[in-house]
């Protein structure tokens, strides 16, 4: 049992890591800025930052969610993102086990995560974060041979349909990042689970959506990025669950 807790305390903490590396990857993709080169800072007073304030999620509680120097408020979302992708590494090693196939979806977890909060604030995906996840669909389809034919499917079930739509409606029914998006996860799940992916991301991204139109004025342009990523993770992880649950009806 303390062998067990440590483990996934060992996950949690390589899942804040990397959380943090997604922070900075949000802040700093949408303004064309060096991801690795230029060194953390703070955002009011250009502070730039010791190891001992880059320590994910401890240095926030620790420094009460401010800069040292300037004493400025710091972004909630620092502490919220690095603690989501741990929270979302354990799940996956909980619910997937521990093989190469749990590393290769945290991974694009951690890319889902990036693009939904770059996606919701710019309605923009960057395509920088497709080319990494195709890179990671290719990984996968190397790993499992077998079912090449089914990821080479899913690669093109569900994005040949949203580019026709694309170009049917000029841009204006569908991004071009959602396409993009959908053809290298579906190079990562395979048809079927691309497709059941689809369907959540946008029941999710219908009745989401509206809700916030009712409650807080939110306008109509819809950023599907966020809705799809969802429906990617759920289908990912319970995804066969859900296909059989539903074929028992027939």
């Amino acid at each position: 049992m303390l062998w067990t807790i440590f483990f996934y305390i060992t996950i949690f903490l390589f899942g804040i890591v990397i959380g943090s590396f997604v922070n900075v990857c949000i802040y700093r993709i949408p303004k064309k800025e060096d991801i690795v080169k230029v060194r953390s800072h703070c955002m009011s007073c250009g502070y730039q930052l010791k190891w001992y304030d880059l320590v994910p999620l401890f240095s926030y509680l620790a420094l009460r969610g401010r800069c040292r120097k300037c004493k400025a408020k710091l972004a909630a979302q620092y502490p919220i993102v690095e603690a989501a992708n741990g929270i979302l590494y354990v799940v996956i090693v909980l619910v997937n086990g521990v093989n190469v196939e749990s590393l290769l979806f945290c991974l694009l977890t951690s890319a889902l995560l990036t693009l939904s909060v770059i996606d919701f604030r710019t309605y923009e995906i960057p395509l920088g974060i497709n080319i990494f996840i195709l890179a990671i669909g290719l990984i996968r389809v190397v790993t499992d041979l077998s079912g090449w034919l089914s990821y080479l499917i899913g690669f093109c079930s569900v994005s040949v349909f949203l580019m026709i739509l694309y170009y049917a409606t000029k841009g204006r029914g569908i991004g071009g990042g959602d396409v993009k998006l959908m053809a290298v996860c579906g190079l990562v799940l395979g048809w079927k689970l691309i497709i059941l992916a689809f369907f959540i991301g946008c029941i999710l991204g219908a009745v989401i959506h509206v809700v916030r139109m009712k409650l807080s004025g939110e306008s109509h342009v819809l950023a599907m990025g966020p809705y799809l990523s969802m429906g990617i993770f759920i289908a990912m992880l319970w995804g066969n669950q859900i296909i059989e649950w539903y074929l028992r009806f027939y």
